[in-house]
Parts: structure tokens; C-alpha cells; sequence
């Protein structure tokens, strides 16, 4: 997610870190590639504007020039003027004890509208509501017949006229069977176009003027850059929008569209799309956003991805032992079990602090595969071993790779991840923004100078990683060790 954003920004700060004394000129070359990173994302220009006015002022302030760490002091100011572009967000849906409300979602065609009424739908029965789907989308048939698939997946109802050519109709008539149906809240999957025209908003302040949605989201493509802005402000313009739905950010987006819409248009952002399956949408946090950005991973993220694939009795029991210091190698099996689905470990891996480098490193590799060879390597554990890994001696080691059937050094390398990621996801959870920025840097380095770690090692005496091809060579011949060992087990 805005990989190109995140890397322009680092550079940004590693070359101000680089400098033996801090100045105004080496600090205003720093802020410049800021402001470089920013409008290589496709923020508007307006925006990166006034972001770097508020950046500037404060960071060639005395106490920014003077501080014993001015870097880490420039990513505190960069990452509160991000919180401050971003929000506030209110991602609260309003629930009517003796009514239902209407949700109204509008957005062009192709930027996944349709797929977000089902994931909101999802996200809405996660948290015991009773959701109704409405096919308002008269424009594309085959809208109406992927509703109707999406609710058969969720098992919620989709109300749809065959042959009707009026979208308000079907809005009253679909608000009124659910009702019936004992429904709470209504989502309208309105007709979208592929470009802005009169007919479509006189269509869609129709359906506004005469159903009266109690909010109105507008479905951006997260991937659009500054063409998100000028659909926004023609939507807000026509409807005065609620709020924002940005999708696709999992693939190659940039950060100009999610940086953009809220400032330009003043529309809050509610929630993300990040992956393709129905359950991959997100409440939108400025602050798990501009820390995500700024690398320092999104922990209160991933304990939401957790929550929605963990009970509530599970989570009880896990939370109470992380907050007393005593999580396991069998809680972490537990927790491991449930999110090797495909493409959830890599996500997950991207939110924790320090571990984008690593997420790139693995571009191309099987993490389901390596997921269930941890699971194998923590199965051929004793109880003991699982509670208290350090009594894993080499003897041990040896039993428990034959058991799992990978090489002894699985068994280190999976030992060795776990000492570091529990305590540091403990000090994240319950630590501010210092205390991630520390973490960050010490999980980094850990990765960069140890080359059990995700395979990030560098060439010996010199300090630079190794290159894709030196990379791939390496990983062949520890394949091959592997291979070896095991036959010889």
C-alpha cells in the first residue's frame, strides 16, 4: 500500500539522518524530497502545498534544528500533519430503534461499488446488524446479478425488480420489504457511469430527493490519483455526501486519492477497501493510516484483522494473556492457524511495525506454504517446548525439524522471529508514537543483520543488501541444504 509514497518519504528521512549537523539548508533539502515523494503519489497540488507550509513552519523551528534526534522529531511532525489531512473521521453508522436506516452508495462504474455494499454489508452483520441489500443498479444487469450472488455468500437478503426502469421505485419498494423482513439497516447500490454526466447525478438527487438515505458514502477507486477529486467534489456537489469509500488499495496505489479527498472536498473518509474477499474492508483510522505510510506498521489494524477471524472467547483469553507477558508459541499457533488463508499472512505482515521491508522481500515467495510449515514446526513441539522455547536445545531442534520434515535451521529461524515480534507487538500495543518509531528501528535492524530473517542478509564486510539475483542464488542453495539435511534425516 502507496509503496512508492512510503519509500520517497524514508528517503527523505534517512538523508537528513545521514548528517553529521543538522541546519536549516540540509533540513530544507530534506523537506523538499517530502515534498517530491508527495507529489510523485499524485497528491493534488493545493494539498501538498498546504502540507508542507504546516511541515516546514514547525520543522525548521529551534527545537527541531537543536533536538538530539532531529529525524526521529521531523517523522513525529510529518506523521501529525498526516493524522491532520486525514481526519477527524466519525466511522459510526447511525442504528433506528423503530425504523431502519438507508445507506446510500453512489460511485462511477469500475470502482467496485458493488462489492462494497456487500463487504459493508459483511461489516455491518460482524457487529449485529441486520443488513438489506437493494439492485438499484438498473445501467448494468450483471450488477443485479452479482448482488444477488454476494448475498447468497452472506446470507443476507437482496431485494431487485426484474424489468423495472426506475431506480426510485425499486429504492421505496426494496426500503419497504426490508422492513418487512425485520431488517435495521438498508444499503442502495445505485447505477454508476464511467465518467460524470448530467442524467446519471439528475438520477441519482432523485432517488436522495424522494427515498432520503440517512447517509450518502461516494465509492472512490483508491487508484485514480487526482481524477478521485474532481469525481468527489462533482458527487458532493450534487448529493453532499456523508462520507468516502475509498477501494484497491491493496494494489498500486499511490496515496494521492486517499491523501486528496478528504482535504479538497472536506468529505470524511470511512472506510477502505484492502483485498478482494468480502470481509476486506476497513474503518478508516487517520492515525493506523499515516503510521502505515510512514512504515511504523498499524497494530490496532491487525488486532482488528484478529478480531474478525478469532471468537470473542478466545480473544478474551489471548488478551489477558498478552497483557500479563505470558504469550506462547501455542498461542501464536493459534492465532497462526487462523490466518493462513491466502494472501492474510502477507497482509497482516505488512501492518506490523518494521516488517514492510520484509513483506517486499517476500514478493513472489509461498506464504501459505511457509505458514503451514510453522505450524508443522510448532505441532512437533512438546507442551513445554511451545511455553518456553528457550529450553530448545540442539537435540530438540533435531526432533522437531525431522518431525516437521523441514531443516533445523526452520526450527531457529521460526524460535527466533517469535522472541522478537511478541514482545515488540506487546510494546506497539501499548506504546505511542516514540515508542513505535524505536521499535520500528530496532525490528529493521534486526532483520537487515540477521540472515535467518526473511532472507534480507547482506554482503559480508559491506553492509549493502544483496541484489534480486544474489537473493534468488541464495535461496537455491539453502533450498538445496535443505533438501540435503532432509534426506539425511
Amino acid at each position: 500500500m502507496f509503496e512508492s509514497l512510503s519509500e520517497g518519504l524514508q528517503s527523505a528521512f534517512k538523508s537528513i539522518r545521514g548528517k553529521g549537523k543538522l541546519t536549516e539548508s540540509n533540513m530544507r533539502d530534506g523537506l523538499q524530497m517530502v515534498e517530491q515523494a508527495m507529489l510523485e503519489a499524485d497528491v493534488s497540488y493545493s494539498v501538498v502545498q498546504d502540507f508542507m507550509d504546516h511541515v516546514s513552519s514547525r520543522a525548521l523551528g529551534q527545537r527541531v534544528l537543536l533536538a538530539l534526534k532531529p529525524h526521529e522529531e521531523l517523522v513525529r511532525i510529518v506523521y501529525e500533519e498526516l493524522v491532520q489531512i486525514l481526519g477527524p473521521v466519525d466511522i459510526s453508522i447511525p442504528v433506528k430503534k423503530d425504523d431502519v436506516t438507508i445507506l446510500m452508495l453512489c460511485g462511477l462504474q469500475g470502482s467496485g461499488k458493488t462489492t462494497t455494499c456487500g463487504k459493508l454489508a459483511q461489516l455491518l452483520k460482524e457487529q449485529k446488524a441486520r443488513p438489506f441489500l437493494v439492485a438499484a443498479d438498473l445501467q448494468r444487469p450483471a450488477a443485479i446479478e452479482q448482488l444477488h450472488t454476494i448475498g447468497r455468500q452472506l446470507e443476507i437478503p437482496v431485494y431487485s425488480e426484474t424489468g423495472q426502469q426506475d431506480p426510485v421505485k425499486v429504492c421505496r419498494d426494496g426500503v419497504a420489504e426490508a422492513k418487512k423482513n425485520g431488517a435495521n439497516i438498508v444499503i442502495l447500490d445505485t447505477a454508476g457511469r464511467l465518467a460524470i454526466d448530467e442524467e446519471l447525478m439528475a438520477q441519482l438527487a432523485k432517488i436522495d430527493s424522494q427515498v432520503h438515505p440517512d447517509q450518502v458514502y461516494l465509492v472512490v477507486d483508491g487508484m485514480t490519483g487526482q481524477d478521485a477529486v474532481n469525481s468527489a467534489s462533482a458527487f458532493n456537489e450534487a448529493l453532499e455526501l456523508d462520507g468516502a469509500i475509498l477501494t484497491k488499495l491493496d494494489g498500486d496505489a499511490r496515496g494521492g486519492a486517499l491523501l486528496s479527498v478528504k482535504h479538497v472536498t472536506q468529505v470524511p473518509i470511512k472506510f477502505i477497501g484492502t483485498g478482494e474477499h468480502l470481509d476486506a474492508l476497513e474503518p478508516f483510522r487517520p492515525e493506523g493510516m499515516a503510521s502505515r505510510i510512514l512504515e511504523m506498521g498499524d497494530i490496532v489494524a491487525v488486532a482488528q484483522q484478529a478480531h474478525r477471524i478469532i471468537d470473542d472467547q478466545e480473544r478474551e483469553k489471548l488478551e489477558a494473556r498478552m497483557a500479563s507477558g505470558q504469550f506462547t508459541l501455542e498461542d501464536f499457533r493459534s492465532v497462526l492457524e487462523k490466518i493462513a488463508r491466502p494472501g492474510l499472512m502477507q497482509k497482516m505482515m505488512g501492518l506490523l511495525p518494521g516488517m514492510g521491508g520484509l513483506n517486499k522481500m517476500m514478493d513472489g515467495v509461498d506464504t501459505d506454504s511457509e505458514t503451514r510449515k510453522m505450524l508443522g514446526i510448532i505441532d512437533s513441539m512438546t507442551p513445554a517446548e511451545r511455553k518456553n522455547p528457550k529450553m530448545i536445545d540442539t537435540l530438540r531442534r533435531n526432533r522437531i525439524s525431522k518431525g516437521a520434515g523441514v531443516a533445523p535451521a526452520m526450527v531457529t529461524q521460526l524460535i527466533k522471529q517469535f522472541s522478537i515480534m511478541a514482545p515488540m507487538m506487546q510494546m506497539a500495543a501499548s506504546g505511542g508514537i516514540k515508542d513505535r518509531m524505536q521499535m520500528m528501528q530496532q525490528m529493521q535492524s534486526n532483520l537487515m543483520n540477521d540472515p535467518t530473517m526473511g532472507g534480507m542478509k547482506t554482503k559480508k564486510g559491506t553492509g549493502k543488501r544483496l541484489t534480486p539475483k544474489e537473493r534468488e542464488r541464495l535461496q537455491k542453495e539453502r533450498e538445496k541444504q535443505r533438501r540435503k539435511q532432509k534426506r539425511k534425516g
